[in-house]
């Protein structure tokens, strides 16, 4: 019998030796997270630039981008006007008002006729775009980016980037906007 408590308690040992292990590991993991969240802002500019087909160097450091990475991904709600949801309209005014200090009508219609109308050739980065979907006014507007791509709140898919050549997009377009 006095063997079988030698191993029992050298059982409980290891099983306690295990358990400080472990939860050191833990610790160590749990920094490593820590740490890693400071670079979430580079893995989200590494996917929009994926997404827009361009090199990170060409998008890092601008306040337009940064706004984008953190609103990507937010919900569409009509009328809603934050992170927990959004309309287009209401995301363009707050991407304007953050990145450019400039502050815009609340509809998408009465953006359109506040703006300048710019040319396709002349659109450039952090221009509008609007569109008339299924309406004779403006009922829809985003931000031009780079790559032909623009961000905006789809009533379907949240806040997102898509493509102008798109068919449906070049189905609904209207014009370019320049806030001046």
């Amino acid at each position: 019998m006095p063997q079988k408590s030698h191993i029992i308690t050298l059982s409980a040992a290891l099983i306690v030796i295990g358990f400080i292990v472990s939860c050191h590991s833990h610790k160590e993991v749990a920094t490593s997270v820590k740490n890693d969240s400071a670079k979430v802002s580079d893995v989200k500019i590494k996917n929009v630039a994926t997404i827009l087909g361009v090199s990170e160097k060409e998008i890092r450091g601008e306040k337009l981008y940064e706004f984008v990475t953190d609103w990507y991904g937010v919900p569409y709600k009509y009328g809603g006007c934050s992170k927990s949801g959004t309309d287009c309209s209401c995301l363009t005014i707050n991407l304007y008002s953050s990145v450019y200090k400039k502050q815009l009508p609340r509809s998408a219609d009465d953006m359109a006729k506040a703006c300048d109308k710019v040319s396709e050739r002349k659109a450039d980065e952090g221009d509008m775009v609007f569109f008339k979907i299924n309406s004779k006014q403006v009922s829809h507007v985003g931000v031009i980016l780079k790559n032909n791509k623009f961000v905006h709140a789809s009533t379907s898919k949240g806040v997102l980037i898509s493509d102008l050549n798109d068919a449906y997009y070049k189905k609904y377009f209207y014009c370019y906007g320049r806030m001046n």
